[in-house]
């Protein structure tokens, strides 16, 4: 027999040959072929991805109680951002219904008055005021039998009638309102229906008079319809625009960044249960797919869970008022093409970001490999981010606004830089977090447990609180913004509350009523005294024009010492005493030459205001008469010519006087401004009666402040209630662990205080950097506005406070359920 060594050719030498054998088959030696060349994976169809995510989407529902716990969790967060973005997509639907609304009420009529006639109807402004609250009234009368009655009720009110707004008969009727009764002296006919009403908590009535009343109104004309035209379109001041976009981006980004980190929920969980996936085969790819169809489930379900809470939040808020502001439940209807963003963008992103997050994180059929030490985040685009824009707002320094041509544009260049530079800010915090974390050592226990979860996991803890970082961020440069505005938006009036707090302006036909009318006021509860001024006018007694609109006219003033003392700078005065009083004393003008000392005036004019040359009544004037100067009135008014006290001079004798009153209240008296309003009634339906105040602020401002306001409470309470969910969704998935620890003997105060740290720092990190891309941002927008640099550190202070007590109240609020997943049964798995 031949073995392998004796000489022979084999199979394997190359050659070609025969066994020994008769018979045996020839072999012949062939070459392997080379592998074929492996075809480049094809992309998945849209089939393939749809099928992906909808296992995904079952696992998410089959997966057991840790799936459901995860599912619920990511829907009840992203739940409650669709809820706040709803609300926000309703604004531009509200703002529109409100305003077509008071345009449909509004009683000031456009264009030339009609003359008074069947379809006509005289009407006269009744505004007035009830401690904090606003109340509108409109006094009319019916010209002829087919009068245009007001949206909301049936027919013009009869004389001592009036239909009042739901809201106001409630005040009426409580014990708060009896008070405010005593001020309404008609029968309530009725109640306004929501057409009439701009919201429905406004206060408004419509009260019937006889004409002849409207014979002591100053200011009536007459309506042939209701409404008035749409002022919508009205530009805005550049700095109300730009505090109106600040706004949306600052209230509206932290509510997409939580709808981002809520779809991340239960990521390391969910990861080791895609790791079984890829022992079973299914590629990389196919893998990321299904894990986007857990998040793509959780967001739709969120989608559900926003719309119900939407749905109730709703009928809660309709009929609300806060901030003077109310709307119908009809109302808050989100705009269609915002809800239809919403419906889509939000589970995209959640699809995109958990597609984004896996890319950094090797899931392989033996686990996941996200404990061993990671790559150090980039910093390269965390900075671009910031830098482009600045490099978006930078160009609008100082040209905010400017022009009518790209206003639109420029509000978008505003809002996308805003955005970008907040994003920046935020995307900071986890390369931040991560460059501090890994610096520290060594400690105490807490601490020690605390940096080790942070080193390992530094991006789970810095998304925790990005939403609360871009929020303060954001508050802090609309805070500087808002200051800047607030200061450009208030006048001063040069009213002096100090000298009197109230003053009323009213038509009088004589004397006797100007006294009537003071000695009434002068009654009202909480009045300690009434400076009394009744204005007339006197014309030059021997002037020679034969067009009495020709004739020299000035005006003469009659009041007491106390009262004279107030509009000019007298010395010495008792009664008896006159003055002649100019702005400038040395100026003598040819109006106001003839009123001289010793000098003879008319006193005499018709209904129209003109001197009657042919009846001319005359007074001399006092040949002791002195010159002064003018003063500032509490108003802030300038009063000249002739000025007498009632003992030189009757006021009876006036022709057409006016009244004026300026009250001086008793600060131990509650209400006395409203017992004065009161009282004021009872001389003429319409009195207005002014607040004397130092400074004003404009209504659009007031309004976009009163919505900031509004806007900014709810974001703090989602960004609370986010955190919370963000929290135990956290501790949630470290359950197992915590347990082991309290079963090896860790105390529970130990775990408890590295739960506070590892919070900690993230959070005072996370603020740094907040007042560091808030002050950046602050700088530019008050740039924008042509305003100087100007920190509000009170504010800032302020901001600064209250992020940090919402995570303090988040972190309280967390550790009892801690202290639950403590116990021993967190042991237990399925």
């Amino acid at each position: 027999m031949s073995g392998p060594d004796d000489g022979h050719a084999g199979p394997d030498d190359g050659h070609t040959g025969t066994s020994g054998r008769t018979g045996q088959a020839t072999l012949t030696a062939v070459p392997p072929r080379p592998p074929a060349p492996e075809e480049p994976p094809q992309r998945p169809g849209i089939t393939r991805w749809a099928a992906d995510l909808a296992m995904g989407g079952r696992f998410a529902v089959s997966g057991g109680r840790e799936s459901w716990a995860r599912t619920i969790m990511t829907a009840v967060g992203v739940g409650l951002g669709v809820t706040l973005l709803l609300f926000a997509a309703s604004v531009p639907t509200m703002d529109a219904e409100r305003t077509q609304r008071s345009n449909a009420i509004a009683a000031f009529g456009f264009g030339e008055e009609p003359e008074p006639g069947p379809g006509t109807v005289h009407v006269a402004q009744a505004n007035t005021d009830f401690r904090d609250m606003d109340i509108s009234g409109v006094v009319l009368a019916p010209d002829g039998a087919r009068p245009p009655h007001p949206p909301g009720i049936s027919g013009v009110p009869a004389a001592g009638e009036m239909y009042v707004s739901p809201a106001l008969k409630k005040l009426l009727d409580s014990d708060e309102g009896k008070l405010l009764r005593d001020r309404f002296p008609y029968r309530v006919a009725g109640v306004i229906g929501d057409s009439g009403l701009s919201g429905p908590t406004e206060l408004r009535y419509y009260a019937g008079i006889t004409p002849k009343q409207f014979d002591s109104v100053p200011s009536s004309y007459h309506l042939d319809s209701w409404g008035a035209q749409d002022t919508s379109g009205d530009e805005l001041d550049p700095a109300l625009v730009l505090l109106v976009v600040m706004g949306c981006v600052v209230l509206l980004l932290p509510v997409l960044i939580f709808i981002a980190t809520a779809a991340r929920f239960g990521g390391e969980r969910r990861d080791r249960r895609l790791a079984a996936l890829r022992l079973v085969g299914a590629d990389i790819h196919m893998t990321r797919r299904i894990a986007a169809g857990e998040s793509l489930f959780g967001s739709l379900l969120g989608l559900g869970v926003g719309a119900t809470l939407f749905l109730l939040l709703r009928e809660a808020v309709g009929g609300a008022s806060m901030m003077g502001l109310s709307f119908f439940t009809s109302d808050i209807t989100p705009s269609f093409p915002l809800a239809l963003a919403i419906v889509l963008t939000v589970p995209a992103s959640a699809v995109a970001v958990t597609l984004i997050a896996l890319r950094a994180i090797a899931i392989e059929p033996l686990g996941v490999v996200r404990n061993a030490t990671p790559k150090r985040r980039r910093l390269w685009w965390r900075l671009l981010l910031p830098l482009l824009g600045v490099g978006l707002l930078a160009p609008l320094a100082g040209g905010f606004g400017v022009g009518s041509s790209g206003g639109d544009f420029q509000s978008y260049q505003a809002a996308a830089g805003a955005a970008l530079l907040l994003i920046g800010t935020t995307a900071l915090l986890p390369w931040l977090v991560e460059s501090v974390v890994e610096r520290f050592g060594k400690g105490p226990v807490p601490w020690l447990l605390a940096t080790r979860r942070l080193q390992l996991s530094s991006g789970t803890a810095a998304r925790a609180v990005s939403g609360i970082t871009v929020a303060v961020a954001g508050a802090i440069a609309l805070q500087m913004l808002f200051a800047s505005v607030e200061g450009q938006s208030t006048e001063e009036t040069n009213q002096d509350p100090n000298r009197a707090q109230l003053m009323m302006n009213m038509k009088v036909d004589n004397g006797a009523q100007a006294r009537d009318a003071f000695d009434r006021l002068g009654a009202a509860k909480g009045v300690r005294s009434v400076l009394e001024i009744t204005e007339g006018s006197i014309s030059d007694a021997h002037s020679k024009a034969k067009d009495p609109a020709d004739i020299p006219t000035n005006s003469l003033t009659v009041a007491g010492c106390p009262a004279l003392r107030e509009l000019a700078h007298i010395t010495s005065c008792r009664d008896g005493d006159a003055f002649i009083v100019t702005r400038d004393p040395e100026y003598a003008g040819p109006d106001n030459a003839f009123a001289k000392p010793g000098a003879q005036v008319n006193v005499a004019f018709d209904d129209e205001g003109m001197p009657t040359p042919g009846k001319q009544k005359l007074w001399t004037v006092p040949r002791s008469a002195k010159k002064v100067e003018s003063r500032e009135d509490p108003n802030g008014a300038l009063h000249s010519g002739i000025f007498a006290t009632p003992g030189a001079f009757d006021i009876s004798d006036l022709a057409n006087p006016q009244a004026v009153a300026m009250l001086r209240l008793d600060p131990k008296v509650p209400d006395a401004d409203e017992y004065v309003r009161n009282a004021s009634v009872t001389i003429a339906p319409t009195l207005d009666v002014t607040q004397i105040t130092s400074s004003s602020q404009s209504s659009e401002f007031q309004t976009i402040r009163d919505v900031l306001f509004i806007g900014a409470t709810s974001t703090l309470l989602l960004i609370g209630a986010s955190m919370i969910v963000t929290t135990l969704e956290q501790l949630r998935d470290r359950k197992r662990l915590l347990s082991v620890l309290v079963a090896f003997g860790t105390r529970r105060s130990t775990l408890s205080w590295s739960i506070l740290w590892q919070t900690a720092v993230p959070v005072v990190l996370g603020l740094a950097l907040s007042i560091a891309g808030g002050l950046a941002l602050g700088v530019l927008l008050l740039k924008m506005v042509g305003e100087g640099i100007a920190v509000d550190w009170a504010g800032l202070t302020a901001m600064t406070g209250i992020g940090a007590g919402v995570i303090l109240v988040v972190t309280l609020a967390s550790l009892p359920p801690l202290w639950r997943m403590m116990r021993p049964e967190g042991l237990r798995t399925e």
